[in-house]
């Protein structure tokens, strides 16, 4: 049990035995909502093109943290962040860094699909649009095209691309949303909670999905159900009341976990 990597690792070490390379390095995080401490201390590597599952309790802090990483939590007045997060050895709280290209470089999709009330084909292009991607109507419909492949929803919607995005069934939307996420090329994808309001056939098309996306993008996902986590990441953090308790690859964090409050988590005794 004690041979096990413990979390303070050094700077730029890999994130696990693989040698995956670290993309997001989060040290002594906080989060103050008000006079609420809602995260606290936290420090994770996230590997790149690997997924990391957040999993834990409501209310324990992983959506807020996932929420640290594109910044989000600046748009709540009462919220306070300190520590420092990187995404390649980069800042993303240093004063001088354009927000906006922030949220395009990391990608989110939300628990309920939100589709905007656009046509299919605009759900996606908007995003490259806005960001200047696309020379020409060629570029921006092969942005499309290729968006919606990379999200498993090209051959479903091909012959109505002009339909509303809200026409799609709940899974449908939802995938329509990874692929307006994934138009802008980013980096890393945040995903709370992007099943809850799933069928379990939608469900697992999304999970495949996930392990398809890997491939190009680092993914950090919040998961209520474990066996998810389980299918899903490769490594796994649990948060509980606001404190990051361990974080490791998700087959010894199922296994054999190191503190007795994951242990717990994992067979049910609580949360």
């Amino acid at each position: 049990m004690h041979a096990m990597v413990h979390l303070e690792r050094p700077a730029g070490s890999p994130a696990n035995a693989s040698n995956m390379a670290t993309k997001v390095f989060a040290r002594g995080v906080n989060v103050y909502y008000g006079e609420k401490h809602a995260l606290k201390d936290v420090n994770l590597d996230v590997p790149e093109r690997a997924v990391t599952a957040l999993i834990g309790p409501s209310g324990c802090g992983k959506s807020t943290f996932l929420r640290c990483i594109n910044r989000m939590n600046d748009t709540i007045p009462i919220a306070r962040i300190t520590g420092k997060i990187e995404i390649d050895s980069q800042d993303i709280y240093d004063p001088t860094l354009d927000v906006v290209q922030l949220r395009a470089r990391v990608g989110m999709v939300f628990q309920k699909p939100n589709p905007f009330p656009k046509s299919i084909y605009e759900n996606v292009a908007y995003g490259p649009r806005i960001h200047g991607f696309a020379k020409s109507k060629q570029d921006l419909d092969e942005i499309v095209m290729t968006s919606l492949k990379k999200a498993s929803l090209f051959e479903e919607v091909k012959d109505r691309l002009q339909d509303s995005g809200t026409s799609l069934s709940g899974g449908q939307q939802q995938r329509l949303c990874i692929a307006r996420a994934i138009a802008v090329s980013p980096e890393v994808i945040l995903m709370d909670e992007p099943c809850s309001a799933l069928d379990p056939i939608a469900t697992a098309k999304i999970e495949e999905l996930i392990d398809e996306l890997r491939a190009n993008f680092t993914i950090i996902i919040v998961t209520h159900s474990m066996q998810q986590a389980a299918r899903v990441s490769q490594r796994t953090a649990f948060f509980h009341l606001g404190v990051l308790v361990e974080e490791g690859a998700t087959e010894t964090m199922f296994t054999t976990p190191r503190d007795r409050r994951t242990q717990d988590y994992i067979t049910g005794r609580f949360g």
